[in-house]
């Protein structure tokens, strides 16, 4: 790769980063400018800032993209009830590819030429931004240190000597047994204690959630209003995206709920073993999936829920930006123009159950499944309808 002629570094203020920040300054002897994009991890961003400063950052940028997750991410998701290997409801693989549009925003408006990360040549995360950023801007250079040949560190203490050379401040706590990832959706946990997957995690690990057992002993009743799939307002109340997802988050997280400890196979091929905390999303879907049942068709229902797991590869895989992942979501935000309605939902020791759902053009007809009505249903129109499909089944039968 030609030498760079300018560097915008995806920057958080952790170790990791602001040790990329300064390797990158000595190796390539070009500006590198820190950029923080705010996704709601509840860190100073100010003094994430003045650590780049310190650290050596021709300059220190800092993009409040929470709300933009939330609507144009999270909200996306959410209407594909997307779960990759049916579980993981992805807070990490929706935030990757809106950091690296923030790098590639950035690298315009900077003139730069070369963006850089700090994920490690293991995980999922080189890939999602990588190819993130190829999609929007195929010109760009990455920079992916922990792949280049010129890095050296293999170890924490190695970078802590570097950090303390060269005068970076190194956090004075001891290290976590585990490494994390938060956002307004989120939290992840892996590695350290974690890498053995029979090893149960701590309850003081978590952050987003009380333990089930310390939850409140009363049940609280919620109602989630959706409109064409979205979520609008929370017991009646309208709130902009980010303001309803940070309420859930603490409602939820009140109760225990959103907790999930998982084996996934990440797309390099290796199996990883993650626990995260999604509090108020694990409720969203839970609404958002009672809604569907009563506002959309069986077979549009169907149709859905089988290319779900393909769109949840994608996201995962990276491919946020693919035409393929946008095509789906065309269909998708198609079929939610009739999720329009109310869901109730019980609250309890980590537990979220859906107790009623409504909706202003509801395909769910009483009069029609009443045993106490005839509803305009002729039931002997079932005996055609059977032999017809049981047809096939008794040839096959027949034949043997």
């Amino acid at each position: 790769m030609m030498k760079p002629k300018k560097i915008i570094l995806a920057y958080s203020g952790g170790l990791d980063t602001s040790v990329i920040l300064r390797w990158l300054m000595e190796n390539y002897k070009v500006e590198v400018i820190a950029l923080s994009v705010d996704l709601g991890q509840k860190e100073n961003q100010k003094k994430i800032l003045q650590k780049a400063e310190r650290t050596g950052a021709a300059k220190a940028l800092s993009v409040d993209a929470r709300q933009e997750f939330v609507a144009d991410f999270v909200y996306p998701a959410l209407r594909a009830n997307a779960r990759y290997e049916d579980i993981y409801l992805m807070g990490t693989s929706l935030a990757r590819p809106l950091i690296a549009k923030k790098l590639v925003e950035t690298a315009g408006k900077e003139g730069a030429d070369t963006i850089a990360h700090g994920a490690t040549g293991k995980g999922n995360d080189q890939v999602r931004f990588e190819m993130s950023a190829y999609a929007l801007n195929p010109r760009l250079k990455v920079i992916s240190p922990w792949r280049d040949p010129k890095w050296t560190f293999v170890s924490r203490h190695q970078m802590i000597d570097y950090a303390r050379k060269h005068k970076i401040p190194v956090p004075v706590t001891a290290a976590k047994p585990y490494s994390s990832d938060a956002n307004i959706m989120h939290v992840s946990y892996e590695g350290g204690i974690l890498e053995d997957p029979w090893n149960e995690p701590t309850n003081d690990m978590f952050i987003m959630t009380r333990s089930p057992q310390d939850a409140p002993d009363k049940p609280q009743q919620v109602t989630i209003d959706f409109k064409a799939g979205n979520p609008v307002a929370v017991n009646g109340k309208k709130m902009n995206p980010l303001a309803l997802l940070e309420h859930l988050n603490k409602t939820a997280g009140r109760h225990g709920i959103g907790r999930v400890d998982m084996v996934e196979n990440r797309f390099v091929g290796m199996k990883s073993r993650g626990v995260y905390e999604t509090p108020g999303v694990t409720l969203l879907q839970a609404a958002h999936r009672a809604l569907e049942s009563i506002t959309l068709d069986r077979e549009v229902m169907f149709l859905k829920d089988s290319l779900m797991p393909y769109y949840a590869r994608l996201v995962y895989f990276g491919f946020w930006y693919a035409p393929e992942r946008k095509l789906l979501q065309e269909l998708i935000d198609n079929s939610q123009k009739r999720v329009n309605g109310t869901v109730r939902l019980k609250l309890y020791k980590g537990s979220c159950m859906v107790t009623g759902r409504k909706a202003p053009k509801s395909l769910y007809n009483e009069s029609l499944v009443s045993f106490d009505q005839v509803g305009g249903y002729n039931q002997q129109d079932a005996t055609g309808f059977i032999n017809l499909n049981a047809l096939r089944l008794k040839i096959d039968t027949m034949t043997k």
